[in-house]
């Protein structure tokens, strides 16, 4: 098991998913702490990388196209602090960061986990009921319903309107961006049968704000929403393939001798960081162990 905790959070990995915890620290973002502990699938990662810089960096994490609705709503717009897939650590940490994210990236080699896109999501997305409170209005979703709410800060043409409310299966996209420049940040639902698109001010199917950069946690409605969301397979499925190509699956690749390499490499690296303090006698015997069974593996 590798694990990284620091004031940010804790990420610990047992090779089979990476649990998420958000710091308690108030530096830490609203978004994150709403959206709580998540637990990632090995699956549906598709690369794990620190990213060292002057303080100390970041431990990073992508997944796959389609694996969570939170990554697809936000389609990378998503940067620090707000990210829940960006740890920030100390440069007292930078040594077990590294060697945490290369714990994960060796794993993704010896097991050879797919980086394509996810025909279904791999994690659920926010829990429902969700709300979210930014600029002219506020976005609620209860599984089944969207409602939007003008604040004061709402055009004459959102007030006079008033609250709008539509079933989810009206709701044919969601879209979200951060705020940027001179640009307003938006949190908008295509619905279907609207007319011509509106500025983000008097668009009656969009939440507008102007000063947040990330809008509170507004990325988390448009999360809950989209994983709720009929999707279209990119590939047709399985059951849905003409007859002359219901062949039986091939058999998985066999394990390359640069996998075993890569898992000596991570022994003799393992035992450079126990020696210098890094991990203790637990957390390198632990790790060992766990990489000696890989290499074991036919």
């Amino acid at each position: 098991m590798a694990e990284i905790a620091v004031a940010d959070g804790s990420w610990t990995f047992n090779g089979e998913f990476l649990r998420i915890v958000p710091g308690s620290d108030k530096g830490v973002h609203e978004l994150r702490r709403t959206l709580g502990e998540v637990v990632v699938p090995l699956e549906a990662i598709a690369s794990m990388a620190f990213e060292p810089s002057r303080k100390g960096g970041h431990v990073r994490m992508r997944l796959r196209r389609g694996a969570d609705p939170l990554s697809d709503a936000v389609a990378g717009l998503l940067g620090p602090p707000a990210d829940p897939y960006r740890l920030a650590v100390p440069k007292s940490r930078a040594g077990a960061a590294e060697y945490f994210a290369d714990e994960v990236r060796d794993t993704l080699l010896v097991y050879q986990m797919p980086t394509v896109a996810c025909e279904d999501y791999l994690l659920a997305g926010p829990a429902v009921p969700v709300s979210a409170t930014a600029g002219d209005g506020t976005a609620l979703f209860d599984g089944e319903r969207v409602r939007l709410e003008w604040t004061g800060f709402a055009s004459a043409e959102k007030d006079k309107a008033g609250p709008q409310e539509f079933p989810l299966s009206d709701v044919t996209g969601v879209e979200w961006k951060p705020q940027s420049g001179m640009g307003y940040g938006t949190l908008r639902f295509r619905v279907k049968d609207e007319g011509p698109a509106q500025p983000p001010q008097k668009d009656l199917h969009c939440v507008s704000w102007g000063i947040q950069r990330f809008g509170g946690t507004t990325a988390l409605v448009a999360a809950a929403v989209l994983a709720r969301l009929p999707r279209e397979a990119e590939l047709p499925r399985e059951a849905e393939l003409p007859r002359e190509a219901e062949l039986p699956p091939p058999p998985p690749p066999p394990v390359s001798d640069d996998v075993h390499d890569a898992v000596l490499r991570r022994l003799r690296e393992l035992g450079e960081l126990h020696q210098s303090g890094v991990l203790t006698d637990e957390e390198f015997a632990a790790a060992k162990q766990a990489m000696i069974r890989r290499l074991q593996e036919p």
